[in-house]
């Protein structure tokens, strides 16, 4: 059966993902069940979920990353009103992000978070080999750039770390 394509390419959240996730060593594309899936050996990222249950229940995210993280990260996650449990995926530990939650579009979206929810995800399914190569050469969420503000968590941290007070 074939999958109807679920997202719009010139969507500009999707192009954002994209471009962070497909810096990771190896990263690849590919649509799977009409979404965009972002994978080494297997998917470390999928755009646009949704919640299960019935048509009439079913909460739809177009703008909503899944993304794999740590164990110790989930909880914290889950916490955050901007993540929602997705469809079929969440039994496994994945969680979703609404990245349109702020409601201030894509310049709303704090995208180094982003990149290093991708980072922690893709080093849950990266072989050694790649997570080596991305700890020699960098990845998208070592990169800090004046559209991925800081939001007072300060260099190196968690993307799950409280913010640090203003000084």
């Amino acid at each position: 059966m074939t999958h109807p394509i679920m997202f719009d390419d010139d969507d500009p959240y999707l192009a954002r993902v994209r471009e962070l996730a497909l810096a990771f060593p190896e990263a690849e594309e590919r649509v799977a069940h009409g979404r965009p899936h972002f994978r080494v050996r297997k998917v470390f990222a999928v755009y646009g979920s949704s919640t299960k249950g019935a048509a009439d229940v079913r909460t739809r995210y177009p703008h909503g990353l899944v993304v794999l993280p740590e164990d110790s990260d989930r909880a914290a996650l889950s916490e955050d009103p901007r993540t929602f449990v997705p469809a079929y995926l969440a039994p496994s530990g994945w969680v979703g992000l609404d990245l349109s939650a702020s409601g201030g579009g894509p310049e709303g979206v704090d995208w180094q978070e982003v990149a290093e929810l991708l980072d922690c995800s893709y080093r849950q399914v990266a072989t050694r080999r790649q997570i080596a190569r991305l700890d020699e050469e960098g990845g998208p969420a070592d990169l800090r750039t004046s559209d991925a503000p800081d939001r007072g968590r300060g260099p190196g941290a968690s993307p799950l770390q409280p913010r640090q007070p203003a000084s």
